[in-house]
């Protein structure tokens, strides 16, 4: 006898995390309420276990067909393909904001204040140039609801933080050493989301002429060959974390870190959720979109035809070798409070 709320909020686990800031701000609107997320399998691991949702159900046909007989009071339908959008218009809700599917197969926007987030998606001049709002003011715009800087909602187990502990023990690191991460991950969506091997070692290299620290590589499946290279030449400051963690070990492993430096990745996402220090590398995606909380520096690359959200590249030097490890330096001691 509450506020029923579905949230359709498929792909991709970056803004399935991106999303979570909606949690708290609903359930004090909707005071009391009981919340459905309906999320893609990949990123169901990162919301399980999260207190703020009362039902969480991956998309598949278990799930579709026993959600077509129920109520719900308000949908928010929160991506902008036709899977989740065809899922939001068949919904059985009075109130629906967010994206929809018409007869014709082509994405509307349930409410004006929509508009703008379906826009962004159809106009590469305001996408990469005019558009100042994070990607959490777009949504919660969307949701009709205040934007007051709320954070990222993600619950770690106690046993993630405890393999953290456990893996740091593992690699001698001793309490209070210093530790930055740096996260070569980047998904395949997009080209140059990070740096190759070359510019990480010379990053790796100025970084421990200045601080004593470990550096730990992290990374996906993807990501090994890349970090292999990396380490038959970095200095003996620099570890793996190991490439098949699960995305909470991941996030609790950024956790334990002093700052990260990441591209426009999941690791950047999860780094944020843990009130991390980040250092975001931005090539082919848009950096105004994404919200530090007053903790990072976005450091762009300077290249003319950056952003554009190509999923292949062709041009020498890439956007991302085009960003000088130099920099990326300076801004890690920037916010260590490092003055040698």
């Amino acid at each position: 006898m509450c506020k029923r709320i579905l949230i359709v909020k498929l792909d991709a686990i970056g803004d399935v995390a991106r999303t979570t800031p909606l949690l708290e701000p609903l359930r004090r609107a909707y005071s009391p309420c009981h919340i459905t997320w309906l999320v893609a399998p990949m990123a169901e691991n990162l919301l399980k276990g999260n207190r703020r949702v009362d039902v969480l159900l991956p998309y598949c046909a278990e799930s579709l067909e026993p959600l077509r007989v129920q109520a719900f009071d308000l949908v928010l339908s929160l991506d902008k393909t036709p899977r989740a959008t065809a899922v939001a218009t068949w919904a059985n809700a009075p109130e629906k904001r967010g994206f929809g599917l018409s007869e014709y197969g082509t994405i509307f926007p349930f409410n004006p204040e929509s508009e703008y987030a379906l826009a962004l998606g159809l106009d590469d001049d305001l996408k990469f140039r005019r558009n100042t709002k994070t990607y959490q003011e777009i949504v919660f715009d969307c949701c009709q609801l205040p934007y007051r800087s709320e954070e990222y909602a993600l619950d770690l187990p106690d046993e993630a933080r405890e393999y953290a502990e456990a893996r740091l023990e593992q690699w001698a690191i001793a309490e209070g050493e210093t530790v930055i991460g740096l996260n070569l991950g980047g998904g395949s969506a997009f080209a140059n989301k990070m740096w190759e091997p070359p510019q990480c070692l010379e990053f790796v290299r100025t970084l421990r002429d200045v601080l004593d620290c470990k550096v730990l590589l992290f990374g996906a499946e993807r990501e090994r060959e890349r970090i292999e290279r990396i380490l038959i030449d970095a200095p003996d400051n620099v570890l793996s974390a190991g490439t098949e963690n699960t995305i909470q070990q991941f996030q609790a492993l950024l956790g334990r870190c002093a700052a990260v430096v990441t591209g426009d990745s999941l690791g950047m996402h999860l780094a944020i959720a843990e009130k991390r220090p980040v250092v975001v590398l931005f090539g082919p995606t848009c950096p105004q979109e994404i919200e530090l909380y007053g903790r990072g520096e976005r450091i762009v690359s300077p290249v003319d035809c950056a952003p554009c959200y190509r999923s292949r590249c062709d041009k020498s030097p890439t956007c991302m070798e085009a960003i000088e490890p130099r920099a990326v330096v300076e801004a890690v001691k920037r916010l260590l409070n490092v003055d040698c």
